[in-house]
């Protein structure tokens, strides 16, 4: 039989570790389930402000110390991604077997915390993926580097958007934020900081509905929202960022999903099945940050220790 583990926890992102940290310090045994690297969305942060007590830490500063604190207690990775989870009722306590795209990978659990994230919402336009690495690109602080000195745009309006701008102002000629309205969804303070750069402009009430160039990216569509106008913007790089989608499909049938694909549970990180909680941005939830995935982590990790003890 295959290694049992009190918990298995898919997806190795800040949700994910800090439920193995808290399920490790409570003497469980556990497994993260990682299809890329640990650190997921936050290791995409140039520099983090609104973590108490770390600023100006790196996103990849932060994930890293957190792999190093779970891995100080034992904490064990398997790199693979997560296609399905069944569950085994004869047994006398519920048993969830995690299948996996690879075949030498399918552990079985007592319990499970679902922390799998969230992936880039992209624009749906026909160029879109001919453009990818190509121009197109969904990470400022993964591409910026490779527009230094040209003319970019960014699409978006929340905190990630403009901490994009901020990030690329610092080295190439200009920025453009291009906004489908006048409202922001970032902080004030990051806005009238982006606002206050000469090298960025604020292109609101405006669409991007086509992409051109060969072989890369060479201008932008735009399309006024209120006339309908149409104009050709020429930039070097287009940085979407524009919301994610939770990479729930996997989970279909098997816990409650929403219209939108997050995962229904309550405050306590329970899912609609016993033994199964989840963390992070793949639930359902009115913030999604850092310090609430964190605490989603911390919450999931402590119910589903009880859960196990009450099997006990």
């Amino acid at each position: 039989m295959k290694k049992l583990y009190d918990i298995a926890i898919v997806g190795a992102g800040a949700a994910g570790m800090t439920a193995a940290l808290y399920a490790l310090r409570a003497k469980k045994s556990v497994l993260l389930l990682e299809k890329l690297t640990p650190g997921g969305q936050i290791l995409k942060t140039h520099k983090i402000d609104n973590f108490p007590a770390t600023p100006g830490l790196s996103g990849a500063e932060f994930a890293q110390r957190l792999r190093s604190q779970v891995e100080g207690f034992s904490g064990q990775f398997s790199y693979a991604n997560v296609v399905k989870i069944t569950t085994d009722d004869s047994a006398s306590a519920p048993l969830f077997r995690l299948e996996t795209d690879d075949p030498d990978v399918s552990p079985v659990a007592r319990s499970v915390i679902l922390a799998p994230g969230s992936a880039e919402r992209k624009l749906d336009l026909p160029e879109e993926s001919r453009f990818i690495g190509h121009g197109v690109s969904y990470c400022a602080t993964c591409d910026g580097a490779f527009f230094r000195d040209k003319s970019v745009a960014v699409y978006g309006a929340g905190n990630t958007a403009l901490y994009s701008v901020l990030y690329l102002a610092n080295f190439v000629k200009k920025v453009y934020l291009v906004n489908h309205s006048s409202r922001y969804k970032a902080d004030k303070s990051l806005v009238e900081k982006a606002r206050s750069l000469d090298n960025v402009e604020f292109l609101e009430n405006t669409e991007i509905t086509a992409l051109a160039g060969a072989p890369s990216l060479k201008e932008i569509t735009l399309k006024t929202v209120d006339s309908a106008k149409t104009s050709s913007l020429p930039v070097s790089g287009l940085f979407v960022s524009i919301g994610r989608i939770p990479d729930n499909a996997f989970l279909k049938g098997f816990v409650d999903l929403d219209s939108q694909g997050y995962i229904e549970s309550s405050e306590s990180c329970q899912t609609s099945r016993p033994g199964i909680f989840c963390a992070g941005d793949c639930r359902k939830k009115l913030v999604n940050q850092l310090t609430t995935a964190v605490a989603d982590g911390a919450v999931a990790a402590t119910q589903a220790v009880a859960f196990l003890n009450s099997q006990s």
